[in-house]
C-alpha cells in the first residue's frame, strides 16, 4: 500500500507517520508539507510544497496511491473565520479535488474534531467550518472517505505537539488524563490508536464514514 500523508509533523501526523512506518503492508509513505520531518528511513519520501491551494507544480508525483491520510489542521484561536476556512476548508478541498482525479481508488482520512457541526450552521466558527470540509469530501467519488473527530488525545512514544498551547494544556491537564478516561473511555484516545485506525479503514474500510474518539478506539 502506498500512502500519501499530509500534516506529518503536527502531533496527530507524527504519530500516524510512524504507525505507517512500522506497517509491513506499506511499501511507501510521502508526505506533502511547506518543511521534511527530520526523518529518514527507506519508506519515506519526502515533498516540500508550498502552495497548498495549487498542485499544478507537484502533480504528476500524486498518482498512484492507495490512500491520503490528511492531518494538516491549525487551531483556531485568534484567526478569523475567513483565514480559519481558508486553511481548514480551502487546502483541504484543493487536495482532495486533485487526489480523487488521479487516484478514483483511494481511500481518503480527515482527522476533523470532536464537536464538528455537519450542519454548518452553529455557533461555535471551527465546527462550523469543519462540518463544511467534512461534507465536501463526503461527497466526493473516492473509493472510501472518512472522517475521524477525535477529543482529547494522548501523545505517545515522545510525540509533542508544536502548538504552544497545546504542549501547556498536557502537562497542566495530563494527570487527569486517567480520570477522564476512566470517567468517559469514548472522549479519549491516542496518536497510535488514530495512526492504527486510519491504516484499517485504508485496508479494509469500515462501517462508519464518521468516527467518533470511541469508534476509533474500537477499530482494529
Amino acid at each position: 500500500m502506498r500512502v500519501l500523508l499530509f500534516g506529518a509533523t503536527g502531533m496527530v501526523g507524527q504519530g500516524v507517520l510512524r504507525e505507517c512506518l512500522l506497517d509491513g503492508e506499506v511499501e511507501e509513505v510521502v508526505t506533502i508539507g511547506r518543511s521534511g520531518t527530520g526523518q529518514r528511513h527507506e519508506k519515506l519520501r519526502e515533498i516540500v510544497h508550498r502552495d497548498f491551494l495549487d498542485y499544478s507544480e507537484i502533480q504528476g508525483q500524486l498518482a498512484g496511491f492507495d490512500a491520503c491520510f490528511y492531518c494538516l489542521g491549525v487551531s483556531s484561536a485568534g484567526m478569523t473565520e475567513e483565514d480559519y476556512t481558508r486553511v481548514t476548508y480551502g487546502y483541504t478541498v484543493a487536495a482532495a479535488e486533485v487526489l480523487v482525479r488521479l487516484n478514483p481508488g483511494m481511500t481518503f482520512v480527515f482527522v476533523s474534531g470532536a464537536g464538528t457541526d455537519s450542519s454548518e450552521r452553529g455557533r461555535i466558527m471551527w465546527a462550523r467550518v469543519k462540518g463544511k470540509a467534512e461534507n465536501a469530501l463526503l461527497k466526493m467519488p473516492f473509493k472510501g472517505a472518512y472522517m475521524f473527530r477525535p477529543g482529547v488525545i494522548v501523545p505517545m512514544h515522545g510525540i509533542t505537539s508544536k502548538t504552544k498551547l497545546y504542549r501547556v494544556a498536557y502537562r497542566v491537564l495530563g494527570p487527569l488524563i486517567p480520570v477522564l478516561r476512566a470517567l468517559s473511555p469514548g472522549s479519549v484516545t491516542t496518536t497510535e490508536q488514530v495512526g492504527r485506525a486510519m491504516l484499517v479503514v485504508a485496508k479494509r474500510g469500515w462501517g462508519k464514514r464518521v468516527l467518533e474518539s470511541g469508534d476509533i478506539n474500537e477499530v482494529h
